[in-house]
């Protein structure tokens, strides 16, 4: 390699699993003081998918791990890093990551989970180019996964409507290049001054479960929409333009934008605000609601099946969630 070679993390290979079960707006109808119109009107979500109950994070994410392998044919023996992006742990410890590694084969791997919720998957991505890009490692397995079918109020309308099950899988290999391709730049924020807005309040090392906690929903996701909105529209619009400025791009220069599917109108209102078209916006959170972690790795796969994404395509990635975090990619396929 000569001094002006450099390690790129490109991608090699994606997969996704989602759980068998779908649970629409119509069943939801048949419980909750809601109805298929509301629920489609404000979100943008038809239905989602849920968790059996031999079903969790780990297994989820050792189907889209499998997958992603398998398209990028390589070994589970070559894979460096797993790096699993949830906020749905199988269990408090060891870390969900170590079940995946298990499960696919990746013995000479080490292991680790993260958790920045929704913006997780982006998260993982800024900490697996670090490493291929430093020249470390060769090969990092990111995952994205999610069992929220868990961890939401089912009597609630206001949360539970909004979130799924589900999980990608995207595997980062280092190449030597000349040129800008893959995973071009990431960026990632966070302000806990805002941890409040997307909570699940119920203590673990600050307090200890306690069965108070359990009989008031404490361990459940607690949301305050409307600031949450406003906050994601502004912090998903300025990342995104961070990420196309430090790399010297405009929005006309994309092909692709790939948003965290949380919400239709969030979506709308950020790429109205950059000035993109929708149809450069990929959008299938009709399907899936908001897999958290997932939701992006899933997007981008059935973008590329869809031939959405082809080589030379520039791909803008956007998230925001609990946290505060919210991040950004560019790739260049």
């Amino acid at each position: 390699m000569n001094k002006h070679t450099q390690f790129k993390a490109e991608v090699a290979g994606m997969g996704i699993y989602v759980p068998a079960e779908v649970r629409t707006n119509a069943d939801l109808e048949k419980t909750l003081d809601t109805s298929d119109e509301w629920i489609r009107t404000r979100t943008g979500i038809c239905e989602r998918h849920i968790a059996g109950k031999d079903e969790s994070s780990s297994t989820l994410g050792i189907q889209a791990g499998k997958m992603a392998l398998e398209s990028a044919n390589i070994s589970p023996e070559e894979v460096d890093i797993i790096i699993v992006c949830t906020s749905t742990p199988d269990i408090l410890f060891p870390a969900t990551a170590c079940f995946v590694q298990k499960g696919i084969g990746a013995v000479n791997a080490a292991a680790y989970d993260i958790s920045a919720v929704c913006s997780g998957f982006v998260f993982g991505l800024s900490i697996a180019e670090q490493y291929i890009k430093s020249g470390r490692y060769r090969h990092v397995l990111v995952i994205g996964s999610e069992t929220n079918s868990r961890i939401v109020d089912w009597s609630d309308r206001s949360t539970c409507i909004l979130f799924g099950d589900g999980a990608g899988a995207m595997l980062l290999k280092s190449v030597e290049s000349d040129e800008p391709k893959g995973l071009l730049s990431s960026h990632i924020h966070s302000d806990g001054e805002k941890s409040d807005f997307i909570i699940v309040p119920g203590g673990i090392g600050k307090t200890g479960v306690s069965h108070t906690a359990i009989d008031e929903g404490e361990y459940f996701i607690k949301m305050a929409g409307s600031a949450t909105f406003k906050a994601a529209v502004k912090r998903m619009t300025e990342v995104s333009q961070e990420a196309l400025d430090f790399n010297g791009l405009s929005t006309e220069d994309v092909t692709l934008v790939v948003p965290h599917q949380a919400n239709r109108r969030i979506i709308d209102a950020v790429t109205d605000k950059l000035g993109i078209p929708s149809e450069k916006v990929f959008m299938n959170i009709e399907k899936y609601g908001n897999t958290s972690a997932a939701s992006i790795p899933i997007a981008i796969h059935e973008a590329r099946e869809a031939g959405l994404i082809v080589p030379g395509s520039l791909t803008l990635l956007a998230v925001v969630g609990a946290g505060l975090t919210w991040g950004a990619a560019l790739i260049k396929w």
